[in-house]
């Protein structure tokens, strides 16, 4: 039975040189990335399977290649950090009976166009479909169904409204 085997993974060797020999350079780099992350996860799924590597290491290492994406979710970085800044100076507002899950308070209204333009992340003058395509990108990130805060929301409506509101005035 080992014959067989060694058989067939001498054949497998052979037809791959020889698919490899006919590519152009170009093509080899790209194929060789894929070969090379192809076995690796084969690798890592037969160690997973066997007991050898827990399922979180795993995961961890499955996201590596995604790390070259980083660089356009870091262009979010400055509007979640304006919003989280306002929701800290929020709580620190509260009383000391107020806990986590306790009831928000309204919108007050008294927001103004800058501090709209600044929570969602435009530009004053901006047009309106800037605005709300700024604002579903936000609320997509910070809803309360999604691990946002009913805080966040409201304030992210709140700046839309203020924006479009003065738009129709």
């Amino acid at each position: 039975m080992h014959w067989l085997l060694g058989i067939g993974l001498t054949l497998l060797v052979f037809v791959t040189l020889k698919y490899w020999a006919g590519l152009a350079p170009e093509q080899r780099k790209t194929v060789g990335w894929k070969v090379a992350l192809a076995a690796a996860g084969l690798l890592l799924l037969g160690l997973v399977l066997t007991g050898r590597v827990h399922i979180l290491v795993a995961a961890v290492a499955a996201l590596l290649p995604m790390l070259r994406r980083l660089p356009v979710l870091l262009k979010y970085l400055p509007a979640l950090n304006r919003l989280f800044r306002t929701y800290k100076s929020h709580g620190q507002q509260r009383s000391a009976g107020e806990g986590p899950g306790r009831q928000v308070p309204p919108v007050t209204g008294s927001m103004s166009v800058s501090e709209a333009c600044e929570v969602l992340g435009v530009k004053p003058g901006c047009a309106e479909d800037e605005v709300v395509m700024a604002h579903r990108r936000l609320m997509q990130k910070l809803h309360p169904d999604r691990g946002g805060t009913d805080y966040l929301a409201a304030k992210l409506n709140e700046a839309k409204t203020v924006l479009l509101g003065r738009r129709g005035s």
